[in-house]
């Protein structure tokens, strides 16, 4: 099984970028975040021309989530984060998909910091690692999958100052990313990839695509009923190369 976490930034002004992936590549569940896009406006019927079934959750103009699945329909398990029925924002969104458990996840960026968007983002991670907890006392296959906006090691972003007061490197950030691994899940593209910085985000700014000034915010966390099933890990970054791309690119493992 092939599952796949994807930005795409705008999915109706991506689509043409989205369906050509989904082709060459045939991910058997895609999690999709940032559809800034309404719930009627989900472009459901040319996902499901290209052979997949899709549970999603809109919001005009921005965020939203949405998981696919290659040949099949999501059951869908549950459309918003526990923890704060004031929080309407579209960032989270759980399905069941041949047997696991997928999670496609929208973190806060928190930017500016400090201030009430960085508290807003440690407050979803507690919330997140809450309900985290929960998922992990069931003990089934889960994958955790999105775009976290945490750039978790030096690592994980290019050689640079220029964004040490950005809220995707804070250490508060960093610290929030490290207690919800430290409930056990696995960093699968970490995992095989330890030494190499495997970005899945270049901002369209400062020429920093051609110049591979990349970071990986983009994460696949899977938990101890699932990480022995992990095989491969990768990154799709040629995607974020195209004609009228995101400023992300899909990130993917295989498992068992």
């Amino acid at each position: 099984m092939k599952v796949a976490t994807f930005n795409i930034n705008n999915v109706n002004r991506r689509l043409p970028n989205l369906l050509r992936w989904l082709r060459s590549s045939k991910p058997d569940v895609v999690c999709l975040q940032e559809l800034k896009s309404t719930d009627a406006d989900f472009p459901f019927r040319e996902i499901r021309k290209a052979g997949y079934g899709a549970v999603w959750r809109g919001q005009k103009t921005w965020n939203g989530v949405a998981i696919l699945a290659r040949k099949t329909e999501p059951v869908l398990i549950r459309t918003g984060l526990p923890g704060d029925a004031r929080d309407v924002q579209a960032r989270y969104i759980e399905a069941a998909v041949n047997g696991i458990v997928v999670a496609s996840i929208y973190l806060p960026n928190g930017n500016p910091q400090p201030g009430p968007k960085f508290d807003y983002k440690l407050d979803w991670f507690k919330r997140l690692r809450r309900h985290s907890a929960t998922l992990l006392k069931q003990n089934v296959p889960v994958v955790l999958a999105g775009d976290y906006n945490v750039a978790q090691t030096d690592l994980d972003i290019y050689p640079t100052r220029s964004w040490d007061k950005d809220a995707l490197i804070q250490p508060k950030s960093r610290a929030a990313f490290k207690a919800l691994m430290a409930q056990g899940w696995t960093d699968a593209i970490r995992t095989l990839h330890p030494a190499k910085p495997m970005f899945t985000f270049w901002d369209y700014k400062r020429n920093r695509w051609p110049r591979d000034a990349g970071l990986r915010l983009d994460h696949l966390l899977l938990s101890p009923a699932l990480a022995p099933r992990l095989t491969k890990a990768g990154v799709d970054r040629d995607i974020r190369g195209e004609d009228g791309a995101s400023d992300h690119a899909p990130a993917w493992i295989v498992l068992r």
